[in-house]
C-alpha cells in the first residue's frame, strides 16, 4: 500500500532529515516508527502526504506515484491524526468530524450521519457529545474526535503523528487499547510515529528503528525485543527489553498446564479422586455448563472426608475463581493478572468462555523463553523445546 523507494530529504543548509529510505507497508498493516527526537521519524510520514517534499526518491501510495497527484487531492485520501488534535474550537464536535466530508461535498445529511456513526465507533455518544464544542472535552476525548475525523471519509491510509502523548498514562494506555480494537475491525494501513518503544511494540503489527535518519531493523515487535540488529537498537529499546517481550507474546494452549477438573455438583469423594490420580493438591471447579466457576483444595477436601459422614458436594466448598483470561492475552496481562490476584496460577478461557487450562508463573517463564528461542531460530515457538536447569 505504501512504498518508499530509496528515499532522502536534503534541506538548503545541507541537514539531511532521512536518507535512502526504502521500505513497505502492506494493505492493512500498522507500523510504528519510533526513535529519539530529530531522527526523521516524523519527517517521513510527513512525506507521505506531501506536507514535505522529498528531494530524492519515490513514494508510492497504493501504486500511484504521489509526485504526480495534486496534493489536496491526495491528502483528502489519508486520515492524519496529530498530539494536539488540531480540532476547530468553533466548531461543535460533530462538525469538526464531519469536515472532510464536507470538503469533498457530501450532502449535509449524510456527512453528520456519518459523523455520528464515528462518535459512537471510538467511545462518545454522539447525543451527549456532538453540539459540545472541544473546549469542554477531556484531552482523551479530544484525541477521540481527533481519530473520528481522520476516518470520517473512510480512507484506507491513516497517518499518525504522536497522537496519545499529550495524554496522562491511564487514558494513554485506554486510548491505545480502544484504538487496537478499531484497527482489528477497520483494518486501515497506518504510519504511526512514536517516541515510546512501549508504545511502538503494543501496537505495531512491524516496527521501524529510527537512528539517524535512517531505519536501524524494521520487523515484528517479538524480533526488535527478541534480536536487536544492532547495538543501537538493543540500547533504544532498553536492558529490560526481556520484560517488554511479554505485551507482545500471547498465551498459547501449549504453554498450559491441565489441571484436575471437577464440577460444583460433583460429589468430595469423587473430587478427591481425581486430584490424587493426577497427583494435584487443588482441582479447577467448573459449573453444569463447563465453564470456569472457580477451585477447591484438597486440604479442605481430605479434610471433609475425614470429619464428616457425609461431606457433601463440591459446590460447598469450592472458591471462586476472578484470575482468569481470553486465549490469546499476553503474557504480560497474565502476570499482571496474578500479581493483581496474588494467585500462584490463572485460569484461561476460549472464544466461548470454556476453561482450556492453567498458566503459571513457570509456564509463563518457560513459554517466553521459547518465544525469544524461536525468533532466533526462525521456527514455530511449538518446535522448541527448552531444556531445564536440571538438564531436563
Amino acid at each position: 500500500m505504501i512504498r518508499f523507494e530509496n528515499v532522502t530529504k536534503r534541506y538548503p543548509d545541507g541537514t539531511v532529515a532521512v536518507e535512502g529510505l526504502s521500505f513497505e507497508v502492506a494493505e492493512g498493516e500498522l507500523v510504528t516508527l519510533v526513535g529519539p527526537s530529530g531522527c526523521g521519524k516524523t519527517t517521513t510520514m510527513k512525506m507521505v502526504n506531501r506536507l514535505i517534499e522529498p528531494s530524492e526518491g519515490r513514494i508510492l501510495v497504493d501504486g500511484d506515484d504521489i509526485s504526480r497527484v495534486e496534493p489536496v487531492e491526495l491528502r483528502r485520501r489519508m486520515g492524519y491524526v496529530i498530539q494536539q488534535t488540531g480540532l476547530f474550537p468553533h466548531r461543535t464536535v460533530l462538525d469538526n468530524t464531519a469536515t472532510v466530508p464536507h470538503l469533498l461535498g457530501w450532502p449535509k445529511a449524510r456527512r453528520r450521519e456519518r459523523a455520528r456513526e464515528l462518535l459512537d465507533l471510538v467511545g462518545l455518544d454522539p447525543a451527549v457529545f456532538g453540539d459540545r464544542y472541544p473546549e469542554q472535552l477531556s484531552g482523551g476525548q479530544r484525541q477521540r474526535v481527533g481519530v473520528a475525523r481522520a476516518l470520517a471519509a473512510d480512507p484506507p491510509v491513516l497517518l499518525m503523528d504522536e497522537p496519545f502523548g499529550a495524554v496522562d498514562p491511564v487514558v494513554r494506555e485506554h486510548l491505545q487499547s480502544e484504538f487496537l480494537r478499531l484497527q482489528s475491525r477497520l483494518h486501515k494501513t497506518v504510519l504511526f510515529v512514536t517516541h515510546d518503544i512501549e508504545e511502538a511494540v503494543r501496537l505495531g503489527d512491524r516496527i521501524a528503528v529510527y537512528g539517524e535518519g535512517r531505519i536501524e531493523q524494521f520487523d515484528r515487535p517479538a524480533t526488535v525485543l527478541g534480536a536487536p540488529a544492532s547495538p543501537y537498537v538493543a540500547d533504544f529499546v532498553g536492558a529490560d527489553r526481556g520484560l517488554k517481550r511479554l505485551s507482545v507474546t500471547p498465551i498459547e494452549p501449549a504453554d498450559l498446564e491441565e489441571p484436575p477438573t471437577v464440577h460444583l455438583s460433583d460429589r468430595l469423594d469423587k473430587a478427591a479422586e481425581r486430584m490424587a490420580a493426577g497427583g494435584a493438591r487443588w482441582a479447577v471447579v467448573l459449573d453444569d455448563a463447563d465453564e470456569l466457576h472457580g477451585w477447591v483444595s484438597a486440604a479442605v477436601v481430605e479434610e471433609r472426608l475425614r470429619s464428616s459422614p457425609d461431606p457433601g458436594i463440591v459446590g460447598d466448598h469450592s472458591r471462586r475463581m476472578e484470575a482468569w483470561l481470553p486465549l490469546g492475552s499476553s503474557l504480560k496481562q497474565a502476570f499482571s493478572t496474578m500479581l493483581q490476584h496474588d494467585a500462584g496460577w490463572i485460569a484461561v478461557l476460549d472464544e466461548a468462555d470454556r476453561f482450556v487450562g492453567v498458566l503459571t508463573p513457570a509456564k509463563l517463564h518457560a513459554a517466553l523463553r521459547r518465544s525469544v528461542d524461536a525468533d532466533a531460530r526462525d521456527v514455530a515457538r511449538q518446535e522448541v523445546r527448552l531444556e531445564s536447569i536440571e538438564g531436563s
